[in-house]
């Protein structure tokens, strides 16, 4: 199957038009960027700004989702589906009106637990048998602890296990519906999720979001006991491309991409799935190498003809249309049901653009601009034949904005790194 491949393009500035709020934020990062230190490199003179600036600065999220612990599953899906996130907080239903955040909170509910959930169901313990699972199991599942994430290759001889009769029977049980929010929401060590203060700095919260490979960061109005904004990798990026035409932005913006060493793994260190695989196969790697997506590569090429990513499993989970037409729930099956879903539904999704591509030399505000523009999470970068050379996440980017002092978190991370399997960073 040939996708469309959609090239980098520069866009005009858009400081052109009124300003947004992630434009004066940039405006600020300009102000403080010509008042430092000749002597600074670039890169330092921009981790200065940045520690200069405090978290509450950042955009307010339009919406703030919460999920309640004693919401099932089924529900928490419908949730994150709707809202096209890829996780929330979950508010303890007994806590008190006036709790702290860590009374509050449980943890996080997320598509990657989910998705480890559904794998667990594949193996001979199914929702149709006696033997499923407790909630315990399925929480122990979620936090990356049970054999679900370690399962062997499912080969094409296994695409079985991922027939139609097999969702069919797993969205209509009474386990799927029945499972609680609570029972599959992940921690971080001591407390609900590990989140920063209004007060922390803009240096700190990239910091997360980059070395310590955070997908978003919560952060807490300590007097109210409440989450007060959510900053996600896309909302950073957004901020980027919100800064075209400054002065900061462009010193680094207008580097090619193999300057500031991107992408940073070679060929064969892409983490790929066939096309005639399960597509459970594509969700179990992502889980075990803690990926977000996954390229599908057609057999016997090295050309990829689509990208799975982790959020893709709501389709299997709110389509039935996705799966019911084909006898096993192929890659490719995959790709091309949910295109057809998508466009009979006339929904906006990254899955409708294609296969996102750039070449090593477009530069960091190409990227940036089409990352922002086409809601994606990756990029892949390709030859002039189009075969595979890497992949760039926003996480890339982020960690080659700013890099983190000697000595920065102080004694912070003592006793937590190297993490655990079931921590959120």
């Amino acid at each position: 199957m040939a996708m469309a491949s959609v090239q980098l393009g520069r866009q005009s500035s858009m400081l052109d038009s009124p300003r947004s709020p992630e434009a004066k934020l940039g405006m600020q990062v300009e102000d403080l960027w010509d008042v430092q230190e000749p002597e600074l490199s670039p890169n330092d003179k921009l981790n200065a700004c940045f520690e200069s600036i405090p978290v509450s600065a950042f955009p307010i999220a339009p919406q703030g989702i919460e999920i309640k612990s004693d919401a099932s599953l089924a529900e928490a899906v419908q949730i994150l589906a709707q809202n096209k996130i890829l996780s929330a907080p979950v508010v303890d239903d007994d806590a008190p009106e006036d709790a702290t955040w860590m009374d509050r909170y449980i943890g996080m509910v997320e598509f990657a637990g989910i998705a480890v959930w559904i794998l667990q169901q594949s193996e001979p313990s199914s929702p149709r048998s006696p033997s499923s699972p407790s909630g315990a199991e399925s929480a122990i599942a979620a936090n990356g602890m049970a054999s679900a994430a370690g399962l062997g290759a499912l080969g094409p001889e296994g695409a079985s296990i991922t027939s139609g009769d097999f969702f069919e029977a797993l969205t209509s049980s009474e386990f799927y519906k029945n499972t609680k929010v609570r029972d599959i929401s992940g921690s971080f060590r001591w407390a609900p999720f590990l989140a920063l203060q209004k007060s922390n700095t803009f240096l700190t919260m990239l910091l997360l979001l980059s070395k310590y490979k955070m997908k978003s960061v919560p952060v807490l109005d300590l007097d109210d006991g409440k989450i007060d904004n959510i900053i996600t990798q896309s909302a950073v990026i957004h901020m980027l491309a919100e800064c075209t035409g400054l002065h900061w932005f462009e010193s680094w913006g207008s580097k090619k991409l193999s300057d500031i060493g991107l992408p940073t793994m070679s060929p064969k260190q892409i983490i790929t799935v066939y096309e005639d695989e399960p597509v459970l196969q594509a969700f179990k790697l992502m889980r075990k190498k803690r990926i977000g997506g996954i390229p599908v590569i057609e057999r016997g090429g090295e050309k990829a003809i689509g990208n799975i990513s982790l959020r893709d499993v709501q389709f299997l989970l709110t389509a039935p249309d996705i799966y019911r037409d084909y006898r096993s729930i192929t890659a490719k099956n995959f790709l091309i049901a949910v295109r057809d879903h998508l466009e009979k539904h006339e929904k906006r999704s990254p899955m409708l653009s294609g296969m996102i591509t750039c070449k090593r030399d477009d530069t960091v505000k190409e990227l940036i601009q089409t990352l922002d523009s086409e809601k994606i999470q990756r990029v892949y970068v390709v030859d002039d034949d189009g075969n595979l050379e890497g992949v760039i996440t926003l996480r890339d980017i982020i960690s080659r904005l700013v890099h983190e002092p000697r000595g920065y978190f102080g004694d912070f991370f003592d006793g937590v790194l190297p993490l655990p399997e079931n921590s959120r960073v």
